[in-house]
């Protein structure tokens, strides 16, 4: 099969390296990919935004399959534009990627078929939500509805901190919005939970848990996600049939009764209280940096399932089988990110820092006239894998 994976982040990189093992393969190209997918697929420089383009290299270069890495394309229609061209394509369409899209959606499906989440409000202006925080106890989490790159989140110790959050959502910090969500604060042990869904039955992945603070210690700024590790220790074979049956069936159910079959890969982002579990959020694609950990980790063929589902095939409902290790991926980040940073800043990743068990994934890079040089604020993803967690963690810090 000729393959084209859209992005040129660490995910699809990740993607790209388990694909490439495949025996199904016959040619891997990534749009526009970075420095680490040159190695292992051709770059094709296009715009994942310029839709007329992909459709144009796809045909002209009789691509089989195209893989949707990141979530703007999602939301923005690249399924169903492709589709409509009868291309064969892996991720859902617009109507149902409002599950990322859009929290203020998830929440209302949350509500309407008790799936469990966070109390919540919505407000349509800033001092609508400002009157509401001057009653409301702390902590508690302010978010912008919509895409954000995952900085879109404000954990909100005091009155002060909240109030500058809902204005700088409402003056425009991730794009126009006509809505800011106000959430209670949940405690607990978090963790991301991937299915990958044909429209009616799901396959589980291994669970992970990303680091979402920029420093050691949960301190700093929310980001993107600053490291990973799987499998999540209380991801127990009772919590696992917990989320399936509460949660993950529930939310596809809601999604076909509305006429919108998820077929793609689901990525729940969960926490386990002390009243039970209770989603965070509904992604719609493979997460970024855990990725980077629960891929390393599978043993079954990712292709495989991939097509099967964009082929409109039926999977076999089940758990992908896995490595018994644990898996840890250390981000290496630009000075001053997630704020400025600089970018073309030239780096080396010494050839031998990578073995079986030891994989450097490129997020933030691009190669000039031989010079491998930084582009981004995440630009690698170092992932050990170990039998045990603390093991791939001085590893993966190490080799970082």
């Amino acid at each position: 099969m000729k393959i084209a994976i859209l992005g040129s982040g660490g995910r699809e990189h990740a993607i790209a390296e388990k694909i490439s093992k495949s025996s199904k393969l016959k040619k891997l190209y990534c749009i526009p990919g970075n420095a680490g997918t040159s190695h292992i697929a051709e770059n094709i420089n296009l715009e994942i935004t310029d839709f007329d383009a992909i459709y144009k290299f796809v045909e002209n270069y009789k691509i089989d399959l195209v893989i949707v890495g990141p979530e703007k394309p999602l939301v923005d229609g690249v399924v169903d534009f492709l589709e409509k061209k009868n291309i064969k394509v892996f991720g859902p369409n617009k109507k149902v990627a409002q599950l990322e899209g859009s929290k203020i959606f998830t929440k209302q499906i949350c509500k309407k078929f008790n799936i469990p989440t966070a109390k919540f409000g919505i407000f349509e202006t800033a001092s609508q939500a400002v009157d509401f925080l001057k009653k409301t106890k702390m902590p508690l989490v302010v978010k912008a509805d919509g895409l954000a790159a995952g900085k879109g989140v404000y954990i909100c110790e005091d009155i002060k901190e909240a109030i500058k959050a809902v204005e700088e959502i409402f003056n425009g910090k991730f794009g126009e919005t006509k809505n800011v969500l106000i959430e209670e604060f949940l405690k607990g042990d978090e963790m991301s939970f991937f299915v990958i869904c044909d429209g009616k039955n799901f396959q589980k992945f291994q669970t992970a848990q990303d680091h979402k603070r920029v420093f050691e210690g949960d301190v700093g700024k929310n980001t993107g996600g600053m490291g990973a590790y799987a499998p999540v220790s209380i991801a127990t074979s009772e919590l696992m049939a917990e989320v399936s049956s509460k949660i993950i069936q529930p939310t596809l159910r809601a999604l076909a009764e509305d006429e919108s079959p998820f077929q793609g890969l689901l990525y729940a982002g969960l926490i386990k209280t002390e009243s039970g579990l209770q989603v965070i959020e509904f992604n719609c694609r493979f997460g970024d940096p855990e990725t980077q950990v629960v891929l390393p980790l599978m043993q079954d063929s990712l292709l495989e399932l991939i097509a099967t589902v964009a082929e409109g095939g039926r999977l076999q409902p089940g758990v992908a089988s896995a490595r018994p290790d644990a898996a840890v991926t250390t981000v290496v980040a630009s000075g001053g990110y997630p704020s400025s940073y600089e970018k073309r800043k030239e780096i080396t990743v010494p050839k031998q820092l990578e073995s079986e068990n030891c994989i450097v994934f490129h997020a933030g890079t691009t190669r000039r006239e031989g010079q491998l040089l930084t582009s981004g604020g995440r630009v690698l993803a170092v992932t050990a894998l170990a039998p045990s967690i603390s093991e791939a963690a001085k590893a993966s810090a190490d080799a970082a």
